[in-house]
């Protein structure tokens, strides 16, 4: 059985979030306040074996036109340095719109800002997954 893990990395937090045991949805886990490169690393490998991840889903952050961003190449370094100290294979996810539908959603729920800042990574995350399950699951 497959169980995935998604991380939405970001420069001071890295949002959390796991697919259900049927692997139709994505549920926000935990927000991971980032401590330093190595520290981080140990930290997220800690999570795929503590979640039972068969595979880890990254998100990739990219410009609207799906051109490189500035943050991509930092993102794209932590996922290569992530790739080492798991087991399993870690996938990168287009991660567009991910963390705006989140602000938007925790807006809408009525969420105050102070408060947003500890939630909406981990729903990035799940956008995130989300976006990949459907995606797998559409091809059957």
């Amino acid at each position: 059985m497959e169980r995935y893990v998604a991380f939405d990395i970001g420069d001071k937090r890295i949002g959390v979030a796991i697919s259900d045991p049927f692997n139709t949805y994505a549920l926000p886990s935990q927000t991971y306040f980032r401590k330093g490169f190595k520290t981080d690393i140990q930290a997220l490998a800690n999570i795929v074996k503590e979640k039972g991840a068969t595979a880890v889903i990254c998100g990739l952050p990219v410009n609207f036109d799906g051109s490189d961003a500035l943050q991509t190449e930092k993102t794209q370094r932590f996922i290569n340095a992530l790739k080492e100290a798991v087991s399993v294979p870690v996938i990168c996810e287009d991660e567009r719109f991910t963390t705006m539908m989140a602000h938007e959603t925790l807006i809408f729920e009525g969420m105050r800002r102070e408060k947003r800042k500890n939630y909406v990574d981990a729903l990035a995350a799940a956008n995130i997954l989300d976006g990949y399950l459907n995606r797998i699951n559409n091809k059957g």
